[in-house]
């Protein structure tokens, strides 16, 4: 048999399937690093530009390809992840357009389009990720429907209105089916398969702490938890998120300690107060967990280190929800085993001379044993010489000395780092702790949002009878940085109220997504039905009720599709109307009566109308079967000539 030639694109139809191409990149690249989206980005509006009018040289698209792997590798520091999967399947969907040219092409292009807001779903599962996917996925739509009508002939000027109700009807079709499926499909509790983890990692805490290195997460205002409390709340100078705690030094940078699951705690005894509340846990790809400082207990699926800072088994690759209970304790660690006391006593040697020489004669001062007093005195040198800003340079080798008697100006790195230097010189065993300070409550749902930039860096020294005692240093210089809410810091207070409103209505909405979507699993799934009396829904139920409403959906589907055929053609629904005039005379179509019969049985008992209803009836046969009268204008004209016929009630001559 003869090969056809391939159908090419006309511009019209490319410019649609370049476009559409353009907006389902668009969501996943920005779920990417800025570096890394900007060259992708870049790379599809080069490529697309310089094969407008021709492809490219093949030798010259292996250039590009090869240059956009190397970039994706290279910011990913050569680390496999699910992250870098979707920056290289980002990467070929730039360079897909410069071969795109036929129809063949331009429908390839499109299924090839579709993974791209699929994959942003694996980075993000917002409710923007979730908008940009669905428009683009209509677009998709819309273009396969305009390469159709290519294929087909009829390239008529449809206007935007039609061709997005012909759109909305393939969506409400399958519409059913995917909500069916993402109720009722049976949810496990634990993951069937596992996903990889990032390669590139995200801003956050981390068991890594060097002075100056915070900038990113400081200024990073995306949310880091939500939490709702039950009963009391405690005071925002309260909120203190305690995380890592940091023990070891090695001149510039603090780390935590390998703790493994099931290490012997430290003792606490807890306050008089009591806190509980629920956290919703933005996704860190870590198991670092926050909780306020102290938790009573760990939940389930974490544990607490000796440090009492909660780890999770598992990474925090997505949203997760955890109840705790917290209280400050009236006493923690009250005794100091003496390995301990070395262990948070340690500096190395070689560093920060200055420093060391101050602790010594302050400790000669003090006497043996005022610790209390030394402390108060950093404080008060901190408060009465020293300011907070963000704005640093970097710090050399001996990065305290440099900073305590050089610099004096820093942000919470520098000042906990520098403080437990400080009192470990001076003979006080300290260490620093990270977290997040403070929150915002949002009226709307009566939560509080904890930001990044809430991210804090704080200290704990060893008093005697009291253990282990939270002193923030950055506090005693810069309190508005540590108890002021997002409220009066970063909204100006009554003069931005708009703006305050719409961030309250847009965090709301994405914590309700977050709740019945995101976070819908295995016990949601078990509540679904409860308020219609079914107490517990097993796997068996489970699966019956969506096989079920699968066919219900696949037989609505198959009688809405031959419905709103018969009712959105317009020749089609004139031809039917036309036939359903003959009923008053007998002479109505059958509908398995072909066209040419039906008009011989018309014929035969008027004879008077064959000769306009075979006319008729051949150009409709033309137009359904032959395509003989292709366009929009003649199918138009047809439409109107059917409408317009009208059999007469007698013959000619014949008596009324």
């Amino acid at each position: 048999m003869p090969r056809h030639a391939p159908l090419p694109l006309d511009d019209r139809t490319r410019r649609w399937a370049l476009w559409t191409t353009g907006v389902c990149l668009l969501p996943l690249l920005l779920q990417l690093p800025p570096q890394l989206a900007g060259g992708i980005a870049a790379s599809a509006v080069g490529v697309a530009a310089l094969s407008w009018r021709r492809p490219l040289p093949g030798l010259l698209r292996l250039l590009i390809a090869l240059a956009l792997i190397a970039l994706v590798i290279t910011l990913s520091r050569f680390s496999i992840g699910r992250d870098t999967g979707c920056a290289l399947l980002a990467a070929m969907l730039a360079i897909k357009p410069a071969e795109t040219f036929t129809l063949r092409d331009g429908r390839s292009l499109m299924g090839f389009a579709l993974f791209a807001p699929f994959a942003t779903f694996l980075l993000d599962q917002g409710p923007l990720s979730l908008t940009f996917g669905l428009v683009a996925a209509l677009l998709v739509l819309a273009t396969l429907q305009r390469m159709a009508e290519l294929e087909s002939g009829d390239l008529a000027p449809v206007g935007p209105r039609r061709r997005l109700a012909g759109i909305g009807r393939l969506v409400g079709l399958g519409l059913p089916i995917a909500l069916a499926a993402f109720w009722l499909f049976p949810r496990v509790s634990s993951p069937m398969w596992g996903i990889p983890e990032r390669a590139m990692a995200r801003t956050g805490l981390s068991d890594r702490m060097s002075p100056g290195e915070w900038i990113d997460l400081m200024t990073d205002d995306t949310p880091a938890l939500r939490v709702r409390f039950f009963g009391s709340t405690p005071p925002t100078s309260q909120m203190y998120w305690r995380g890592p705690v940091l023990w070891e030094f090695d001149g510039r940078t603090w780390t935590q300690p390998r703790w493994r699951p099931g290490q012997p705690q430290t003792l606490a005894e807890p306050g008089r107060e009591r806190w509980d509340y629920e956290m919703e846990v933005e996704p860190t790809d870590n198991r670092q967990l926050v909780a306020l400082d102290l938790p009573l207990d760990a939940p389930s699926g974490s544990y607490l280190n000796p440090d009492h800072a909660l780890q999770t088994f598992r990474p925090l690759g997505a949203i997760s929800r955890w109840r705790v209970q917290s209280a400050p304790p009236a006493r923690y660690e009250a005794d100091l085993s003496p390995a301990v006391r070395q262990f948070a006593l340690g500096l190395p040697a070689g560093f920060n001379p200055r420093t060391l020489a101050l602790a010594r004669q302050w400790r000669t001062e003090a006497g043996g044993g005022n610790d209390a007093a030394i402390v108060e005195r950093a404080l008060l040198w901190i408060r009465r010489d020293f300011a907070y800003t963000l704005e640093t340079p970097l710090l050399g080798r001996h990065s305290v000395d440099e900073f305590l008697f050089d610099q004096k100006a820093g942000f919470c790195e520098h000042f906990s780092s520098s403080f437990v230097v400080l009192m470990r010189a001076a003979g006080i065993p300290a260490r620093v702790v990270t977290g997040y300070t403070g929150g915002y409550r949002n009226p709307l749902g009566d939560y509080w949002l904890v930001r990044r930039s809430d991210a804090h860096a704080w200290a704990e020294v060893w008093l005697r009878g009291r253990g282990w005692v939270r002193v923030d240093p950055t506090a005693a210089v810069a309190p508005e940085r540590i108890y002021d809410t997002l409220d009066s810091r970063a909204l100006g207070g009554t003069g931005l109220q708009g703006v305050r409103s719409l961030f309250d209505v847009s965090d709301w909405v994405r914590r309700g997504w977050n709740d019945f979507v995101v976070s819908f699993d295995a016990q949601r799934q078990q509540r679904l039905l409860s308020p219609l009396g079914v107490d517990r829904l097993d796997w068996g139920t489970l699966t019956a009720l969506l096989v079920g409403t699968m066919v219900l959906g696949v037989l609505w589907m198959v009688w809405f599709s031959r419905r709103s055929e018969r009712e959105r053609d317009p020749v089609l629904r004139a031809w039917h109307r036309l036939g359903r005039r003959y009923r008053r005379f007998g002479l109505e179509r059958e509908p398995s009566e072909p066209a040419s019969a039906w008009v011989s049985r018309v014929a035969g008992a008027r004879p008077d109308l064959a000769a306009e209803l075979g006319m008729l009836s051949q150009r409709f046969s033309d137009w359904r079967y032959a395509d003989a009268e292709p366009g929009g204008r003649s199918a138009r004209a047809l439409a109107k000539a059917l409408r317009a016929h009208r059999p007469p009630a007698n013959s000619p001559g014949e008596r009324r």
